[in-house]
C-alpha cells in the first residue's frame, strides 16, 4: 500500500550504535541484573557474560547476512521473510513486538524504580504510576516527533550514565591496585549446571542487538553502518559487562551483604569506594538510561508494526506515517499506550516495580528467541538461493543455533517458581494467535502474497542475481 515515507538517510553509524546499545541497556544490568548474575555464577560472573557475548555473535554473523545485502524497514520481519517465507517471517515480526513491547515495559519500571530511589534521597514519596506517565509521554514525543533526536539523545544519556558506573569501577579496582582478583579466575569452584544459568542470564542481557535492522529505510549508507552497528553494539557492550561485573565482585569482597541479596548495587559500591557523592549522579544515569530504553523500543518495535501494516497484517493506519516529522507515529502510539498500560494496570493492583520489572523482562525474553532461530536459519537458505552460499556460513548457522539451546531450554529448565512457571505458555498463547492470524491472512488475501514479494524485491541487492528472482522462490 502507499503511505508517506519515512525520512531517508538521516540515521548515521554512531546514531544507529546509540539506538542498539540504547536497547541493550548495559546501565539496566549494571544497576539491577548483574545481582541476579551473581547468585547463579558467584565469582564467575565475568566470564558468563564473555560467553553470553560469544555465542549471539554467531548469531549476529548470521544476520549480517541479510544487513549486508538488502535495507530496508521492519527488521528481521523482512529479513526472515526473504530466507523462509512470509509466513516465517511474520511469526518473527510478531514475536519482535512482544520483545520489544517488553522491554519497553521494563524501561518504564527501570525509570520508575530509580525515581523513587531519588525520591528517598530527596524524602519524597513518588507514586510509580507517576514515574509511568511521565516515561511513557516523553518517550512518545521524542519517538513521534524526530528518529534522529531520539537516536542522539540515546546516544548521550546512555553514554554518559556507562562512563559513570566505568568511572566507579575505576575507582574500586585503583583503590584494590588493580590486584589480580585470583577468586575470579578460579573455575573449579563454579559448576558447570551454574554457569550455564549464568550465560541465559547473560544472552538476555545482550537481546537488542538486532534492533539497528528496523532503520534500513532511515540509516545513512546501510549496507556498512547497519552490520557494523550489530556487531559492535554487542561487543562494546559485552566488554562493559566483563568489566563491571569483575570490578563490583571485586569491590563487594569482604561486605557483610552479599552481592546477589543487594537491589542497588551500585549505590552500595559506591558509598564502599568512600564515593558516596556518586549515588545521585548514578540513579540520575540509570533512571535516564531506562527512559533510553523506553524509547529504543517504542522506536524500533513501532517499525515492525509499520512494515506489517505495508503488507496488511495490521490496520492500514499503522502504516502511515507522520506529514511533518516522516515517523510512524500510530505504530508509535499503539507501542507507547500498551507499554504504559500493562505496568500501570500491575502497579494499581499493589505489585512493586521491580516485581513488574522482572516480569516483562522475563516475558521479553521468550519474544527474542524465536526471530533469533528463524534468522539463524534463514541466513543460509537465503545465501543458497542466491548462490552465496559457503562452507563457513553452514559452520556459523550450526554453531547459533547449539548455543541457542542454551538459553531456550535454560529460559524453561529447571521450572521457575509461579508465576513465572507460566510465563512460557502465556507467549505460546500470544505466538498460536499470531500464527493463526498470518497464515489466514494469506489464505485470505492471495494476492497479498505478490504485492509484499514485490516490496521485499524493490530493497538494494548488491549481488548479480535479482531480488526478484531471489523473492519469487519463497
Amino acid at each position: 500500500m502507499e503511505t508517506n515515507p519515512l525520512r531517508a538517510n538521516c540515521l548515521s553509524f554512531s546514531e544507529l550504535l546509540g539506538q542498539a546499545i540504547a536497547l541493550i541497556s548495559p546501565t539496566m544490568t549494571a544497576a539491577l541484573i548483574v545481582p541476579v548474575m551473581f547468585s547463579n555464577t558467584g565469582d564467575l560472573s565475568w566470564l558468563a557474560y564473555a560467553l553470553g557475548t560469544v555465542m549471539l555473535l554467531f548469531v549476529a554473523l548470521n544476520l549480517n547476512q541479510f544487513a549486508r545485502r538488502s535495507a530496508g524497514v521492519g527488521s528481521m520481519y523482512a529479513y526472515t521473510s526473504r530466507g523462509l517465507g512470509l509466513t516465517a517471517g511474520g511469526i518473527a515480526g510478531w514475536s519482535l513486538i512482544w520483545a520489544y513491547l517488553g522491554i519497553a515495559m521494563a524501561g518504564m519500571t527501570g525509570f520508575a524504580v530509580f525515581a523513587g530511589k531519588l525520591g528517598e534521597m530527596a524524602g519524597l514519596s513518588l507514586p510509580p504510576v507517576v514515574s509511568f506517565v511521565t516515561c511513557a509521554a516523553l518517550a512518545w514525543y521524542c519517538a513521534w516527533k524526530n528518529v534522529q533526536l531520539s537516536a542522539v539523545l540515546m546516544l548521550i544519556l546512555e553514554g554518559v550514565s556507562m562512563l559513570l558506573i566505568v568511572a566507579l569501577c575505576s575507582i574500586v579496582l585503583t583503590q584494590h591496585h588493580f590486584a589480580i582478583e585470583t577468586r575470579q579466575l578460579n573455575l573449579s569452584d563454579t559448576p558447570l549446571s551454574s554457569m550455564g544459568l549464568g550465560v541465559v542470564v547473560a544472552i538476555f542481557s545482550l537481546v537488542g542487538f538486532e534492533c539497528a535492522t528496523a532503520f534500513g529505510t532511515e540509516a545513512k549508507n546501510p549496507l556498512k553502518s547497519i552490520p557494523r552497528a550489530v556487531i559492535w553494539s554487542l561487543i562494546v557492550s559485552g566488554a562493559f559487562f566483563v568489566f563491571v561485573t569483575y570490578a563490583m565482585v571485586d569491590g563487594f569482597n569482604g561486605y557483610t551483604t552479599t552481592l546477589d541479596k543487594v537491589d542497588a548495587p551500585l549505590n552500595v559500591l559506591a558509598e564502599l569506594a568512600h564515593v558516596k557523592f556518586l549515588q545521585v549522579p548514578l540513579s540520575l544515569g540509570a533512571m535516564f538510561t531506562f527512559f533510553s530504553l523506553a524509547l529504543s523500543c517504542i522506536n524500533a518495535g513501532a517499525r515492525v508494526i509499520f512494515a506489517m501494516g505495508r503488507h496488511g497484517l495490521f490496520h492500514a493506519a499503522t502504516a502511515g506515517s507522520h506529514s511533518t516529522n516522516a515517523t510512524p507515529h500510530v505504530a508509535v502510539t499503539v507501542m507507547a499506550a500498551i507499554a504504559f498500560a500493562v505496568p500501570t494496570i500491575l502497579a494499581l493492583a499493589h505489585n512493586a516495580p521491580l516485581e513488574i520489572f522482572n516480569w516483562v523482562g522475563t516475558l521479553a525474553a521468550f519474544g527474542f528467541l524465536v526471530p533469533y532461530f528463524l534468522i539463524t536459519i534463514a541466513a543460509p537458505v537465503y545465501l543458497s538461493r542466491i548462490g552465496q552460499l559457503r562452507n563457513r556460513d553452514i559452520g556459523y548457522c550450526a554453531a547459533a543455533l547449539i548455543l541457542l539451546l542454551i538459553p531456550a531450554v535454560g529460559s524453561v529448565y529447571p521450572l521457575p517458581p509461579a508465576p513465572v512457571a507460566y510465563f512460557p505458555y502465556l507467549f505460546l498463547a500470544y505466538l498460536a494467535v499470531g500464527t493463526v492470524w498470518i497464515v489466514s491472512f494469506h489464505r485470505r488475501v492471495p494476492a497479498a502474497r505478490a504485492r509484499i514479494r514485490e516490496e521485499l524485491a524493490s530493497t538494494h541487492e548488491s549481488y548479480s542475481l535479482s531480488a526478484t528472482q531471489a523473492i519469487n522462490e519463497i
